[in-house]
């Protein structure tokens, strides 16, 4: 019998081969995806063994079309000491401690009087981001003894208190005899706190030298850093990055849209932003802007230049809360094309109250001029303090919730409006691995002597406030006004220095497009 054709044989040996390729290549996903399985069942994923934060979160999509979790049923919010089982497998241990080698060291400052519910999520988010060192300038809240202690107690965490001897240090500070920060002095509310902070980010800067710091970032605690574009959401890893030539990277701010008038936990409950200028076509950009403002005086309600972190070096100067500069040269700066600064602003109802209740001004359309830089928070301000509950409820409504589903889901399409999950799954996450519910478990239960001494100073601090001009330079403003003003013109006419820059809006309808960037 004659065999078989040796066409056949080439077409019989062919099929075999394919036949056994496609079954390589189905059993080496399976066995690839069993194997890390494997591995992250025995320990938490494979890491990178020279940076603890190498590893991708879930819910990172920020397609503005995309799902989100509903938490508005959620009554555990704000308790943070409530825990379920680990399900956040990143890192093992609340502390995060890094190792002393991993660079770039990153350090952020920031001026608060709140509590723990807000300070622990905001401070161990960017813990995860890769930021090691935290200063923290406390009143209020912040500085009573029972959030503290838990403060003093969390690693990379230096607290300083608002006593009289800070007070009295910042009162020699050089900043006085200076012009920049000057239009600002011995006014009251926004301007006074503007001051307030820069004074503290000059400390910030002698502390973050002494620590060894490369970077440093001043940051509230309703902004957290979106590391957009950065390898594994790393802002380490965006740092790393960053030319060596470069002085200062300015985040563009993206604004909190609320979608509800009950939010009781915004880093959590919030997916939806507005994103900033810079970011945005500007046909896109005008084009939209009267269905974005919806009746409100600016594109933001509040501040839209921004915030920045500067390279720890000489001469390095606080110029105003949202920039840095160097009395020696003119900073290189460059601004991010993804990454931003989300801001949490008016997230909460409460949050018109509470702003209220922390100025003494007159809710009068002349007095607010002279408390507020910006136009919302006087709208906002007059309205707290002379409207009924349910008037105040109707306005929050109308200028901060977004209700119109409509007008959201156009303004989604179009790139104005955009989701972000990635901050509230991190957050989230940690809450459920117990890492708020460790880190106030383990706290001591008492401060040392000084330190609750300070506690209790720094905490009444606040209280009086509203009522005060500059605080820290009451102490010699009597005394020395007349020679600090003819030392201060000497200045201004011997060196330059710009101009601290302030909380700006966004710009307007009717502004040039070619914004001159700040």
């Amino acid at each position: 019998m004659a065999g078989p054709k040796p066409s056949q044989t080439a077409t019989t040996n062919h099929h075999s081969f394919a036949s056994k390729l496609l079954l390589l290549l189905t059993l080496l996903p399976i066995t690839l995806a069993a194997f890390a399985f494997v591995l992250q069942w025995r320990g938490g994923g494979v890491i990178d063994v020279d940076d603890p934060i190498s590893h991708n979160f879930p819910g990172m999509d920020t397609s503005p079309l995309a799902t989100v979790v509903d938490h508005h049923s959620s009554s555990d919010c704000l308790s943070l000491a409530e825990s379920s089982s680990p399900s956040f497998p990143y890192f093992h241990d609340w502390r995060f401690q890094y190792e002393t080698d991993l660079k770039p060291k990153i350090c952020i400052t920031t001026s608060t009087s709140a509590g723990l519910d807000q300070i622990l999520p905001w401070m161990f988010y960017h813990k995860v981001l890769g930021v090691g060192t935290f200063f923290l300038f406390v009143e209020g809240k912040a500085a009573s003894s029972s959030v503290s202690k838990v403060l003093e107690s969390i690693p990379g965490v230096r607290v300083i208190y608002r006593t009289k001897e800070l007070e009295e240090q910042q009162a020699n500070s050089r900043i006085w005899n200076e012009t920049w920060l000057s239009s600002f002095f011995y006014k009251p509310c926004n301007y006074e706190l503007f001051v307030k902070q820069s004074l503290n980010m000059e400390m910030a800067i002698v502390m973050a030298r002494n620590s060894g710091m490369d970077w440093i970032l001043h940051l509230d605690t309703d902004e957290l850093i979106h590391p957009a574009g950065a390898g594994e959401y790393s802002l380490r890893k965006l740092l790393r990055d960053i030319p060596s030539d470069v002085d200062m990277v300015v985040f563009p701010n993206y604004e909190s849209s609320v979608e509800r008038d009950d939010i009781m936990d915004p880093f959590i409950e919030v997916s939806m932003f507005k994103r900033n200028y810079d970011h945005l076509p500007k046909d896109t950009y005008f084009g939209m802007y009267k269905e974005s403002t919806r009746g409100n005086p600016n594109y933001f309600l509040t501040y839209g230049n921004g915030k920045s972190v500067a390279r720890v070096q000489d001469h390095l100067r606080p110029n105003g809360a949202h920039r840095w500069h160097n009395y020696m040269k003119t900073p290189k700066e460059i601004k991010l094309e993804e990454a931003a600064v989300l801001h949490y602003t008016y997230a909460k109802f409460s949050d018109l109250t509470s702003r209220r209740d922390r100025c003494g001004c007159k809710p009068t359309k002349d007095d607010v001029k002279r408390c507020f830089m910006l136009e919302f928070d006087r709208a906002a301000f007059i309205v707290a303090s002379t409207a009924t509950e349910e008037e105040k409820l109707n306005w929050y409504r109308e200028h901060v919730v977004w209700t119109d589903k409509t007008i959201n889901l156009k303004l989604l399409r179009k790139g104005i409006l955009t989701r972000i999950y990635a901050p509230s799954v991190i957050i989230e996450g940690l809450k459920e691995s117990g890492v708020f519910s460790s880190v106030i478990a383990k706290a001591p239960t008492t401060l040392s002597r000084d330190k609750f001494l300070a506690s209790i100073e720094s905490s009444n601090s606040s209280r009086t406030s509203g009522a005060r001009s500059q605080p820290p330079r009451k102490i010699r403003r009597n005394t020395e006004d007349q020679s600090h003003a003819t030392v201060r013109k000497v200045l201004e006419a011997t060196q330059f220095h710009q101009v601290a820059v302030p909380p700006l809006s966004p710009p307007g309808p009717t502004m040039d497009y070619k914004i001159e960037s700040r």
